[in-house]
């Protein structure tokens, strides 16, 4: 019987063949993996036409540092779009967070709030919606060749330019995405 590995804290990267729309290129960072299924936020997608003052301003949220309007918020998944989440460093204490590696993930509107006011985590992404598998899904996508992973690297979530953040992931494993097979061999 083969060891399930769990892979919280690690990041999916779709291989290049991966033609579902809601995942094709895409970085997914786990939030959870365990016997009953999986749970991540995808880091490279942002929306278009859409920032945090549009959520903010939906939320009925007072601004007082303006910077703050202006981030991104990223299409995290595509369960529950409406539904957000905030992936930061440092953890923090929130009303609604969970603690992965060093990283917290916050669904609370007060860290909304204090990222309105200049007084929330100095790193940080907003997403709306989220990736989710259920039991041995995940497990059987990996065993099918749909996805690399690899642990989390937050210099990517937070650094690292969206669009550029598919081939840097796949990077850190020292592969270049253009060159893979769709074909795998299991043994």
């Amino acid at each position: 019987m083969l060891e399930t590995t769990y892979l919280n804290n690690h990041f999916l990267i779709a291989m290049p063949t991966l033609a579902d729309p809601n995942f094709h290129q895409t970085v997914t960072y786990i939030c959870t993996h365990n016997a009953e299924g999986a749970m991540g936020i995808i880091i490279n997608r942002p929306i278009s036409d859409v920032d945090l003052g549009d959520v903010l301003r939906h939320m009925s949220i007072t601004v007082t540092d303006h910077s703050s309007v202006f981030l991104p918020v990223f299409e995290g998944g595509p369960v529950q779009r409406e539904r957000g989440f905030v992936l930061h460093s440092p953890i923090g204490e929130w009303d609604a967070m969970l603690t992965v590696g060093e990283l917290g993930i916050t669904t609370s509107r007060d860290i909304l709030a204090a990222i309105a006011k200049g007084e929330g985590p100095k790193q940080i992404l907003i997403a709306l919606g989220y990736a989710g598998w259920s039991a041995g899904q995940l497990e059987k996508e990996l065993l099918s060749n749909a996805w690399l992973s690899i642990p989390a690297d937050n210099n990517i979530i937070f650094n690292t330019p969206p669009e550029k953040r598919w081939k840097a992931a796949a990077s850190k494993l020292g592969i270049d995405l253009n060159l893979l097979s769709s074909e795998a061999g299991h043994s």
